[in-house]
């Protein structure tokens, strides 16, 4: 599903419940270096765009691509990110360009992370009938030259070895200085485990594709109990949270599913290159496995402040399911469950009195689209592959679903649950449930 048409439908749920535009705005800047002169990096759903590099010689197309592998092993497939252009516009022989371009991968790449898997990226462009992949850092600063565009500094930056975090200026942002170098603001590690830490950097890039580290702090220390929140299938059911406080218990529970989403999308799409699916879903799965990672540890983080204490999720191991049970567990979880999840997260980043609990939403809120947006393109993949009858038991597994939310909904929250974490009352809950129900699971 187009995941603009998700926020677009997200939008007006909250204005039919509680006459409240969507706006997805940035997390804060507090802790962190000010941001008052920067801009925001440009992206596209995928993450930062390459619309603005003028690169030498101009090509055709440019696209950002990424490559996965399990530790130790070869990539065996890429993922395309952001593009710009018109693929083999000028070529004399269009199919075999678009052939070579659909081929053209790489084994190492620029900006090169290892989590539970590993990745790196690279440019891909053509120009007439050349296709070419743009790997190393050498390839990269030949084919951008002189850095004279913001995007251009902030690749460079990525390539180097940053992160960048899209609507968030504290964690990616990028300002021209007077002498026509740029500054970006960027980040390194991740703050889940013990002896980690997430940094803030704010580097220097010279017209001449230098990067020079500028000013580094620390944004926050790793919790050493962190876990690296879809229900996974054998879930474990966990002891009852004991905290003083109804937030506590709230997101203690809210960083046990998340952290137990992380199994569920590393399985998913285990038993999506099993059952033949593309690798665009694959590659979708396991990004949004590493999300559900940072998820965790925000939650984590939140539950610790107000007295919780998160429990560890216990996963059965079990073998893998056929595709009508991959495709059942998709649409309840995916399809219903998560669809609705992402909407509350966007009302919660709207309206949580809570400074920290509001800029959390604001990011989780735009990973859970892109889940909720995933499950139904995994649906309408499945659907086909099913037979009539088990496409009957998907429907009927939703009725039911959506059925069940509706009893949920209607349990009453702690009041600080509702001011300060921004939860919905009952009455807007089904509200937004309804709206939802008339647009995607009627």
């Amino acid at each position: 599903m187009n995941i603009h048409r998700l926020r677009r439908l997200f939008s007006r749920a909250l204005h039919a419940s509680l006459a409240t535009p969507l706006v997805l705005a940035g997390c804060g800047t507090e802790g962190g270096v000010s941001t008052t002169d920067y801009s925001e990096i440009e992206c596209t759903d995928r993450g930062f765009a390459v619309s603005d590099l003028t690169l030498i010689p101009a090509p055709d197309y440019v696209q950002l691509r990424y490559v996965s592998r399990n530790m130790g092993q070869p990539p065996d497939s890429y993922t395309q990110a952001s593009s710009s252009g018109q693929a083999c516009a000028t070529a004399t022989d269009v199919p075999a360009c678009q052939e070579a371009l659909e081929n053209a991968s790489v084994t190492e790449g620029f900006h090169h992370v290892c989590l539970d898997f590993c990745t790196d990226a690279f440019l891909v462009t053509t120009r007439g009938d050349e296709v070419k992949t743009h790997a190393t850092l050498a390839e990269l600063q030949q084919v951008l030259g002189t850095i004279d565009t913001g995007q251009e500094a902030v690749l460079k930056t990525f390539a180097a070895g940053y992160s960048l975090l899209c609507g968030n200026k504290e964690h990616g942002a990028v300002k021209r200085n007077d002498d026509g170098s740029f500054n970006v603001i960027a980040t390194k590690g991740y703050a889940c485990g013990p002896g980690t830490e997430l940094t803030q950097h704010v580097v220097k890039v010279t017209a001449s594709g230098e990067v020079q580290e500028l000013e580094k702090r620390v944004l926050e220390k790793g919790d050493p109990n962190c876990s690296i929140g879809r229900r996974p299938v054998g879930l474990q059911v966990a002891e009852a949270c004991e905290a003083p406080e109804a937030l506590g218990r709230y997101f203690a529970d809210a960083a046990h599913l998340e952290a137990a989403s992380v199994h569920a999308f590393l399985r998913l799409r285990d038993e999506l290159e099993l059952h033949g699916a593309d690798v665009g879903l694959q590659d979708a799965a396991r990004r949004s496995a590493m999300e559900e990672v940072q998820h965790a540890r925000v939650t984590d983080r939140l539950a610790r402040r107000f007295g919780g204490t998160p429990q560890r999720p216990v996963v059965e191991d079990l073998p893998p399911r056929s595709l009508v049970e991959v495709a059942l567990e998709n649409a309840v979880e995916g399809c219903v469950r998560e669809t609705y999840g992402a909407l509350l997260a966007h009302h919660q980043a709207l309206h949580a009195r809570d400074l920290e609990v509001r800029e959390a939403m604001v990011r989780i809120a735009e990973d859970e689209t892109r889940h909720a947006a995933l499950s139904w393109d995994i649906d309408q993949w499945a659907r086909p592959r099913l037979s009539t009858q088990e496409r009957e038991a998907l429907r009927e597994a939703q009725k039911r679903a959506v059925a069940l939310l509706r009893e949920e909904v209607l349990v009453p929250l702690d009041a600080s649950i509702i001011t300060e974490a921004g939860m919905p009352t009952p009455e807007a809950a089904l509200a937004l449930l309804d709206t939802l129900e008339q647009d995607l699971w009627a």
